[in-house]
């Protein structure tokens, strides 16, 4: 019964996917069977004791990167760059970004933009948000005595 369990056991392990890194095939987005290796042109990387560093990489295809950084605030690296390439239809790619304490903000003529508020606000709610900001700046001691703002006054038993 052991036997048949470790040779199951054995069958399994040779059966099973062999993982291992090979290059990849192809050497293009489309699939296609070219090898060529493209050159780089520039690979410019600096970095100093205090945390600042600088990255300059531009490749005979039209590659380009580049990119700088220092400590920011909170001990967090704020880092500054573009990229820039031709996409396979064509399309010149090109994008500038900040990365700091306020997040990740790139820009690009590429990015989706948020569509246009699809219609006009209809009157009765700019009324509404005049109203509001009227009241509000009426104070609070107003809100309280009517009672329609806030907690209920407590109960005596």
């Amino acid at each position: 019964m052991k036997f048949i369990i470790l040779a199951s056991l054995a069958a399994m392990a040779l059966a099973a996917p062999q993982y291992g890194y090979d290059a990849p095939r192809g050497g293009s987005f489309r699939g296609g069977d070219s090898s060529e290796e493209i050159p780089i042109l520039r690979d410019d990387r600096d970095r100093d004791d205090d945390g600042r560093y600088s990255v300059n990489v531009e490749t005979a295809n039209g590659i380009k990167l580049v990119d700088s950084g220092a400590p920011g605030a909170k001990g967090a690296i704020a880092a500054s760059g573009s990229f820039s390439y031709t996409a396979p239809d064509g399309t010149p790619v090109s994008l500038q970004y900040v990365a700091d304490e306020n997040g990740f903000q790139p820009q690009s003529n590429l990015l989706p933009v948020a569509p246009a508020f699809p219609h006009p606000i209809p009157q009765f709610v700019l009324d509404q948000i005049a109203f509001a900001a009227e009241q509000d700046k009426r104070g609070s001691s107003s809100r309280s005595s009517s009672g329609s703002y806030g907690p209920p006054p407590p109960r005596y038993n």
